[in-house]
């Protein structure tokens, strides 16, 4: 079992570039599977969940590796329309398979998801959808089955602005005869490349207002060459630990567009924030002021940026609040945080965060993706030393983290630990 070792207390200073999205990755890589041809990706970091897609892609017949800095996938041909359970159980977004492969095969049979333990997510949405176009739905044992002979454009609407059923929806009406309308769709900026990404290979996919997408039916896409956006869920990471460390930290590679709303927060707590064209440079300053955050789909505050935001506040003069809208578990890691020293209570969807004068490190826990970058902030800001588990959570979504953060003066390392076994 691999941990993570963290000696806190250490300012981080200094430049530091973000991978590709992680979100923007795994969309354009499953809207792949339209394409009767090759597509070449670069900026795909080096992830797990992207690891756990090109086995996912395989598994369907299509050829998918990379190729030194390149991604390369050539779906001319899909040779099996069941995606595994033991890939699917691991990662939600590989759900997103379905509707691809139903247009392309003429059915589909897929199981449920699974991914962070983050609260109940279901594929309701993106059901009705493929209804709407046509498709028959089956569920049972666990598993989805849809059928269509042609899918054929439609008008639907969405109870909430769910990115994966966006994603998931305007994918397959690029194959749907017709015209069709996605309406209270999600309009986070790994959406726009998304969109970018088929547009560029033949689709006609464009907002006509506010949260409407018009998707045109296209009879073939073209081999394409890509590069993915960058990770502001990475960019922000790496702002939310320079402010928690009193750092000075320029975060390259990231349009300060992608997040304003964690700008503003940030600024809020009395740290300094500087725009550039592509970067953004935080500027850590004490005292840390209180403020009160409420998620809510983009361009609201992104409730991935509440966890680490939360191990911020933490060590805040005064008393914030963190309200989370989008997941209704998403505060599992506060049992985690509150090991460390941080004075947190949770009340329905609202977490109330009494500022500390310093967390002390202990060994924790990593629940989810974003838990494991809280916890790693607040690791470099508590007292001593802390142990981190449960990395496989953490290496789903971020590249290199160790090296990156090292570079900047943080104490981080990894070290592997012999299970011990009880014999009887």
């Amino acid at each position: 079992m691999e941990k993570m070792i963290i000696e806190g207390g250490r300012r981080l200073e200094g430049k530091v570039r973000v991978s590709g999205s992680k979100n923007s990755a795994l969309s354009t890589l499953v809207a792949s599977l339209l394409i009767r041809g090759k597509t070449t990706f670069f900026n795909i970091p080096r992830i797990g969940d992207v690891w756990t897609m090109l086995e996912m892609l395989r598994a369907l017949g299509v050829k998918a590796n990379f190729r030194g800095e390149a991604v390369e996938i050539d779906a001319t041909q899909i040779d099996n329309c069941e995606a595994p359970y033991e890939l699917v159980k691991k990662m939600r977004a590989s759900f997103n398979v379905l509707g691809p492969v139903l247009a392309r095969c003429g059915r589909a049979r897929i199981p449920l998801p699974g991914g962070c333990d983050i609260g109940t997510r279901p594929v309701d949405f993106h059901l009705k959808g493929l209804q709407a176009m046509g498709a028959e739905i089956r569920m049972e044992h666990g598993y989805v089955e849809a059928y269509a002979d042609s899918l054929e454009g439609a008008e639907i609407y969405l109870d909430f602005p769910s990115v994966g059923a966006t994603c998931h929806l305007a994918t397959t009406a690029v194959s749907a005869k017709g015209i069709t309308y996605i309406h209270n769709a999600a309009e986070e900026p790994e959406i726009h490349d998304l969109f970018n990404f088929l547009n560029q290979a033949g689709a006609h996919i464009q907002y006509v207002d506010s949260r409407v997408i018009e998707i045109k039916g296209s009879e073939r896409l073209g081999e394409i060459t890509y590069r993915v956006m960058p990770d502001r869920m990475e960019a922000g990471t790496f702002m939310i630990a320079a402010a928690a460390t009193e750092g000075d930290v320029i975060v390259e590679g990231i349009n300060p567009q992608y997040l304003k709303p964690v700008i503003e927060k940030l600024r809020e707590t009395g740290c300094e924030v500087i725009e550039m064209e592509d970067a953004v440079r935080v500027i850590g300053k004490r005292p840390i002021k209180p403020v009160n955050i409420v998620t809510m789909p983009h361009p609201g505050f992104p409730t991935d940026m509440q966890q680490p935001f939360t191990a911020l506040l933490s060590i805040a003069e005064g008393t914030s609040m963190v309200t989370e809208t989008v997941y209704d578990s998403r505060f599992k890691y506060l049992s985690e945080l509150a090991r460390m020293g941080a004075d947190v209570k949770v009340e329905g969807r609202t977490a109330i965060i009494r500022g500390v004068k310093e967390l002390t490190g202990a060994p924790v826990t990593i629940t989810d993706l974003r838990a494991g970058a809280a916890l790693i902030i607040a690791g470099l800001i508590a007292k001593g030393r802390s142990e981190l588990s449960g990395l496989e959570n953490l290496d789903r979504g971020y590249e290199d983290l160790e090296s990156k953060l090292t570079s900047l003066g943080a104490s981080v390392r990894r070290i592997r630990e012999e299970s011990k076994e009880c014999v009887l």
